[in-house]
């Protein structure tokens, strides 16, 4: 286990260094007994069996090669950024639960569009252009983050994030293009 402060905080001590993993007894696998927690932060589709995942696994007695790759086939989508994963781990029957978050919205149209950040002035400067395509594609990454029920409803989400980042929709300012969503112009796009 990790050496961590008295509060909890990730911070190492002995190295002077931030931790991206903590285990935590007392958790529930879903329908089953007590299983440890791990959470840490991997690079999404390249998780290693070293630290932090490896020496974290090992004192249990799982097969970590078998959850690494696990681990990369569920962040595969988020590749070249930052993914927090939970994995929770029954201790006696060595069965496991992968739980992926993922990266905010605004990360992934950066993404998409290949910058490393918004405009700074949003209302005035226009920083990139983001298709229909590639926000249909953000949105079906954040599926399970968002309040969104329907494709719509999350591309709507997409969009709104654009605003605040100064990234236009199909070359046009983000706000049209979220009016004309709601209008039914994209419906043909947005049923696939």
């Amino acid at each position: 286990m990790v050496p961590m402060d008295d509060n909890g905080s990730g911070q190492d001590r002995e190295r002077g260094r931030n931790v991206y993993l903590a285990l935590h007894g007392g958790a529930v696998l879903p329908g089953g007994p007590m299983a440890e927690r791990l959470e840490v932060l991997v690079d999404g589709g390249k998780a290693t069996p070293g630290p932090p995942l490896g020496p974290a696994l090992g004192p249990l007695g799982v097969n970590i090669v078998e959850i690494v790759k696990a681990i990369n086939d569920k962040t595969k989508n988020f590749e070249g950024m930052k993914v927090p994963v939970t994995l929770l781990i029954d201790a006696k029957t060595k069965a496991y639960t992968i739980e992926v978050g993922t990266p905010p919205t605004s990360a992934l149209v950066l993404k998409e569009i290949g910058l490393e950040k918004g405009s700074g002035d949003a209302g005035k400067t226009r920083v990139g252009n983001l298709s229909l395509a590639q926000a249909i594609r953000v949105a079906g990454m954040k599926t399970d983050a968002m309040q969104g029920k329907t494709t719509k409803s999350r591309v709507l989400e997409v969009v709104g994030t654009c605003v605040s980042m100064g990234v236009t929709v199909e070359g046009r300012p983000a706000k049209d293009v979220s009016k004309d969503i709601r209008s039914g112009k994209f419906d043909k796009q947005l049923s696939r």
